[in-house]
């Protein structure tokens, strides 16, 4: 997994270049779960990433930070409804209104899309962890600039759903009828799964914490063999959402900035 050494490295290293680059400010929630298959995609278009991570004593990216996105990961088995809430769902929800407000595009996968629907207006509901394996069909044919497929699998290991706000976009749907991704306004996404998913993220998780769901073993199996087509899947995505997040456009980190990070 890329990682930068300090917080700032990211950040000063994309505004050093002669040619500045754009950074995505990323909030890690577990150490199993990343922006797994992702990263490839956006160190292919020089778009550079920070990871966040409160959970191991790190700190939230400030209002200051210059990111050109936030992107929010899931949490395993942390939710946002009561039942296992995220410890910093708080924090997290208003770093995501005032990113919404200044018009930053947000892209939150999972628990990330719960507090991206929170922020924006809407809920979440309780339900257990599972972890599911679902076709999700797209309901908007100009979805992510038209780069979302048609039909598309959705790897969802979460608690909890989120409840979208009214003014949501959804743009697919899975099998039962629910949200498998939606819009808020003209550049924020929510992803029911993450779409960068790796088999041995999932594995991390179950070791990662004690909460397992039932048919874990099963679903690996599945998910293993799902793995090249969940890869091929994620080019056409990736393809749209950094259209639809600008983020090849000027970044915001042209200028100085190595005091934004706490």
């Amino acid at each position: 997994m890329a990682q930068c050494k300090n917080p700032d490295d990211a950040f000063v290293l994309a505004a050093a270049e002669a040619d500045p680059m754009n950074v995505v400010a990323v909030v890690q929630h577990t150490s199993g779960e990343y922006l797994g298959l992702m990263e490839d995609h956006l160190e292919g278009r020089r778009i550079r990433f920070q990871y966040f991570r409160p959970f191991a004593a790190g700190k939230l990216p400030t209002a200051e930070l210059p990111a050109d996105a936030l992107m929010l990961l899931g949490g395993g088995p942390w939710g946002s409804a009561g039942t296992r809430d995220l410890p910093t769902l708080a924090e997290e929800v208003e770093l995501t209104r005032a990113r919404l407000e200044e018009g930053t595009p947000v892209v939150g996968f999972g628990l990330g899309a719960q507090i991206l629907s929170l922020a924006a207006g809407g809920s979440s509901e309780s339900r257990d962890l599972t972890f599911e394996l679902l076709t999700a069909k797209r309901t908007a044919d100009d979805a992510l600039n038209g780069f979302l497929p048609e039909s598309f699998n959705q790897v969802i290991y979460m608690r909890d759903w989120p409840v979208l706000p009214a003014a949501a976009r959804v743009l697919a749907e899975d099998e039962l009828g629910r949200p498998a991704a939606w819009q808020i306004g003209d550049n924020a996404y929510g992803f029911s799964g993450n779409p960068g998913i790796k088999l041995g993220m999932v594995e991390d998780l179950i070791m990662e914490f004690e909460e397992v769901p039932d048919d874990a073993p099963a679903k690996l199996e599945e998910l293993r063999m799902l793995q090249p087509v969940l890869e091929d899947e994620l080019v056409p995505v990736m393809t749209g959402l950094v259209q639809c997040t600008s983020l090849m456009a000027s970044p915001k980190a042209a200028g100085a900035l190595d005091t934004h990070v706490i």
